[in-house]
């Protein structure tokens, strides 16, 4: 249109000139060079065209070709987009005001820029044009290229000022009415829209276009059936874009006709904003298939609403988790019941979405919380709810049920609105339980104390009585302990109760323990004539038997229990067989006590007591008069067996009965390495007693006396002080007298620090600062003991000191004395206590290949409890894990499962769930995780890891959904675990990055 205007007006300019051809040779160089230039702008050759205007313009003869070459000139620039040209322009208009092409410049400047989609340059250039000097098509031209250039712009006030004087135009009439009612539509204004759009209806250039907008319109307007019908009417007719919005206007529609089959195939053929679905485009295909019954593909849509926080992914999560329970996907629904539960824009919705949660949790756990939390924050919220006292119900079991006794007895014990004396009871019970399989004996005492406070279940009344017994037990309170298995016993619900089986037993050994060896042998008795006793225990109570005869000087009956332990060829039927020889020389019959204890080293070759054995069997030899033989067996103890206790007994024996034997030298020669080897000791306190003798006797008295000066632990002028000191702090020792004891046995080291009983009064001073809890102070006590020769109280030395170290988390230190105790101890309880703390030890300072070989030692020991192995078993998993040993590791946590309880199942359960993952077994890894939340919530640890796995199981489910609120619960609910948050946090970013390709709803986040 443009174009057309500008090229009459050129030729009109060129007539002009030919007119004018005659006057001069000059001018009519002039205007050949003026036609060349002309000719080359009308064929689009600018540059050339500009550079002869200027040669033109510098050379003219006259004022009128001179602007019109600056007309032309500018013009170029224009076209050439030289960065000049508005000022070449500007130029031109200031220098030639009666240039008769100024109102057309500013036309052609503003049609130029106007065609060439510039349309604020052409805005600005319009507003020079002079309206007055415009015809009427060239101002119809006008009106409608500035009213359009205004609404590119979006500037639609000054728009709609230029088409409303367009509405008559034959010309521009239908388009000035179609972006009328365009904005209109963009304005929400309908009537206006449909008034405009209905005047041009009916002209081809407008009719795809205008069934969109009016469909729309009616889907906007409510007029749903006419929405639809308008959208099929265009839909065959529309390109890709438009007919993916009518699809959408079309199942919208639908939808709101809630006609949700017809719905359904429009809805899917939506392809969204640049590619992108939004949160509600996904609910409504979610809505559609839910109220289809088509639960599955439901849950395929609800769960691309990934950070919805509105109305719409509120109603969206509680039908997800509705979807999910059609499906039996209860821990998905739980997840999406508590995500709805936490918005506000629908009331209803959240208070049936949290009534939903809140029994989900008490039927399959819940990882975020604790049961009865979840169960208490609803009937806090919620006091008025017709549910309540459904709930309370569920709250009274639930306290049992998700063993988070710790947290349940805070609630019990802070709240006065659940002072249920009844549940206070039974969870007080069973967090005393879990303190005890712990070995936390004083702690559990305090529990079953509170549980006992509250005696309405007269069966966990019972129960409680009984393991506060053993808790009072395990902390050597005899007394106390006889009581509790006394008051049980008596106890009508005791008899219902699985710990009623073993009580005379238990009794028993309390007897045993304090030494009430009468009364201990008819309970044991009792016992053992018990039907349908486990074998261990059967074993065991002939054992204890035999040892209250033994104790009795009842040495028959001690004998006749013996065997019946050796007969049931149990555990220990090495000491018992030991026991049944020694009792045979209280009876006098020696030979048969040499016999059974040849017999005995035969058959037992690696038994604790092989040592024991032969200095029994030297002690016999001794006692019968075979003097020879006796040495041959002190032999046999010294180099078979040389960490012995009874090493340095039987040196002195030797020394005894060479000195017996009038053999003084070899005598003094067995004394002296006894004093050597085992200086302070008993035996070496008598070596030198009876090596004075000897030499008094080989008048070697000189010999004596320059010896015993040279050793450090004999002072003879002070022998008798030093005796009196000690024994005075060793009666008070005896009598019981703890404060008396410490301070006599201090004055006595202070006084003889190398004194004759120094080896006894560091130990017994180390054993009253231990049970004290002075712990630091009995540490150096127990160190002199252990850098003593082997003693008698070097085994339980060892065992208290490693014991400090361990305590102290100083595994270094304490590994060679842990080693030692092993190779030492006479006690199997103690080898078992230094393996299994090697083990630990060795874990502790990252050594794995040493606890996996300590574990396995640990549980080469028969005799050993369930929570040790469990213990063992997890070491081995653990440091296999370390290693990269993956499937001896899931070994090991099998085994651990089988036996273990509180923390060390909860662990095996994680790790089961782990080991599906593994095996990209995702949902019944799923599975095993809400296992542990069922019956291990009470472990946060493993509660926070088990999300992250189950976050990362949902991501590989392709459910974004839930692996993105599974990871945001993780990361709100366990800050503490910072190293497992990280990770969380970097899953979430890379879903959410994911998510958002195709989700316009979803912000990708930033690490």
């Amino acid at each position: 249109m443009f174009y057309k205007s500008f090229l009459s007006l050129v030729i009109i300019i060129a007539f002009n000139y030919n007119g004018f051809s005659q006057q001069s040779a000059v001018y009519t160089n002039d205007f050949t060079d003026y036609e060349k230039a002309l000719e080359l702008y009308n064929n689009h050759q600018y540059k050339a065209a500009q550079q002869l205007f200027s040669k033109v313009k510098s050379e003219a003869q006259t004022t009128s070709l001179e602007s019109d070459c600056a007309y032309y000139v500018a013009n170029s620039a224009v076209r050439l987009n030289q960065s000049n040209a508005e000022q070449l322009m500007e130029d031109f208009v200031q220098n030639y005001p009666s240039s008769t092409k100024r109102n057309s410049a500013y036309i052609n400047v503003a049609n130029y820029y106007f065609e060439n989609g510039q349309y604020n340059y052409a805005r600005k250039w319009f507003d020079e044009v002079d309206e007055s000097s415009l015809s009427k098509k060239e101002l119809q031209e006008f009106y409608f290229n500035n009213g359009y250039a205004y609404f590119k712009a979006g500037r639609k006030d000054e728009a709609k000022k230029y088409f409303n004087r367009l509405r008559d135009s034959k010309e521009y009439g239908s388009q000035a009415k179609y972006y009328l009612g365009f904005m209109a539509y963009e304005g929400d204004d309908y009537k206006e829209a449909n008034e405009m759009f209905d005047q041009v209806k009916g002209e081809n250039r407008y009719n795809r276009n205008l069934s969109y907008f009016q469909a729309d319109m009616n889907f906007k307007l409510g007029k749903f059936q006419k929405a639809i019908d308008l959208g099929k009417e265009q839909l065959d007719n529309s390109n890709a874009l438009e007919r993916s919005e009518l699809n959408k206007i079309i199942g919208e529609s639908y939808f709101n006709l809630e006609q949700y089959d017809q719905a359904i195939p429009y809805l899917k053929e939506y392809r969204g904003k640049k590619g992108k679905w939004n949160n509600t485009d996904y609910y409504q295909l979610g809505y559609a298939y839910y109220k289809q019954e088509d639960y599955q593909k439901a849950v395929s849509e609800f769960n691309k609403i990934i950070d919805g926080q509105n109305h719409v992914a509120q109603n969206a999560y509680y039908h997800l988790a509705e979807s999910y329970i059609e499906l039996d996907k209860k821990q998905e629904a739980l997840n999406a019941f508590k995500n709805a539960s936490e918005m506000n824009f629908d009331e209803k919705i959240q208070e049936d979405a949290a009534l939903n949660y809140a029994k989900l949790s008490y039927e399959i756990g819940n990882n975020y919380k604790s049961i009865p939390e979840v169960l208490i924050n609803f009937l806090e919220k919620y006091p008025d709810s017709p549910e309540r006292d459904n709930i309370k119900e569920l709250l009274v079991d639930s306290y049992v049920t998700s063993k988070n006794y710790e947290k349940a007895l805070s609630l019990l014990e802070n709240s006065n609105d659940y002072k249920d004396k009844l549940v206070y009871q039974k969870v007080a019970y069973y967090r005393g339980v879990d303190l005890y399989l712990e070995g936390n004996y004083t702690a559990a005492l305090v529990l079953f104390n509170k549980s006992l406070s509250e005696r309405n279940d007269q069966n966990f009344t019972a129960k409680a009585t009984y393991w506060k017994a053993e808790c009072d037990y395990n902390l050597e309170n005899y007394s106390e302990a006889l009581i509790g298995y006394k008051e049980f016993k008596s106890m009508a619900a005791a008899k219902k109760t699985a710990e009623y089986e073993n009580i005379d037993y238990n009794i028993a050994y309390t007897y045993f323990k304090r030494k009430e060896y009468a009364t201990a042998i008819e309970a044991f008795k009792t016992y053992t004539e018990k039907a349908n006793l486990a074998k261990s225990q059967k074993n065991d109570a002939y054992l204890r038997l035999g040892d209250s005869y033994f104790v009795t000087s009842d040495y028959w009956s001690a004998m006749e229990a013996y065997n019946k332990a050796i007969s049931m060829k149990g555990i220990d039927s090495d000491y018992a067989y030991f026991q049944k020889a020694i009792s045979y020389g209280f009876v006098d019959k020696n030979n048969r006590k040499l016999e059974d204890l040849e017999a005995f080293l035969s058959k037992y070759n690696t038994s604790i007591y092989r040592d024991d054995a032969y200095y029994e069997l030297g002690n016999t030899y001794v006692a019968t008069g075979k003097p020879q033989k006796a040495i041959q067996s002190y032999n046999k103890l010294i180099n078979e067996v040389p960490a012995s206790s009874f090493v340095s007994k039987a040196l002195l024996k030797q020394g005894l009965i060479y000195y017996n034997n009038d053999q003084g030298n070899e005598a003094l020669q067995k004394f002296k390495k006894v004093v050597q080897d085992y200086p302070g000791t008993e035996e070496a306190n008598q070596a030198v007693k009876t090596a004075r003798v000897i030499y008094v006797d080989l008048e070697r008295t000189d010999e004596y006396a320059a010896w015993v000066s040279s050793l450090d632990f004999v002072k003879v002028s002070d022998s008798d002080i030093d005796n009196a000191t000690y024994e005075s702090a060793e009666n008070q020792f005896i009598e019981n007298d703890v404060k008396a004891a410490k301070n006599g046995f201090k004055k006595y080291l202070k006084d003889f620090p190398n004194g004759l009983h120094a080896l006894s009064a560091h130990f017994y001073l180390g054993q009253l600062q231990f049970r004290d809890e002075e712990k630091a102070a009995a540490l150096p006590h127990y160190q002199y003991v252990v850098e003593q020769s082997r003693n008698e109280y070097t085994e339980q030395a060892l065992a208290r000191l490693s014991q400090l170290y361990l305590e102290n988390k100083n595994y270094q230190t304490a590994i060679p004395v842990l080693k030692r105790l092993e190779q030492e101890a006479d006690f199997s309880q103690n080898i078992t206590f230094a393996q299994s703390n090697l083990m630990k030890s060795y874990y502790q300072l990252e050594n794995y290949e040493q606890t996996k070989l300590y574990a396995e030692k640990v549980l080469n020991d028969t005799k050993i409890e369930n929570n040790v192995k469990s213990d063992a078993q997890v070491f081995i998993a653990r440091s296999a894990m370390k290693t990269g040993d993956k499937a001896r590791a899931k070994t090991a946590y099998q085994e651990v499962k089988k036996i273990a309880t509180g923390s060390l199942a909860a662990e095996a359960q994680y790790y089961q769930a782990y080991f599906k993952r593994d095996e990209n077994k995702y949902e019944a890894s799923n599975e095993a995780i809400q296992l542990l939340a069922k019956e291990y919530s009470g472990y946060p640890k493993w509660s926070a890891k088990s999300l992250l796995l189950m976050g990362k199981n949902f991501d590989d489910l392709n459910d974004a959904y839930q692996a993105t609120y599974v990871l945001e619960g993780l990361i709100k609910g366990y800050p503490e675990y910072k190293e497992l948050v990280a990770e969380a946090k970097a899953e979430l970013s890379r879903i959410k990055k994911k998510q958002a390709e195709t989700n316009s709803s979803v912000e990708a986040e930033q690490n």
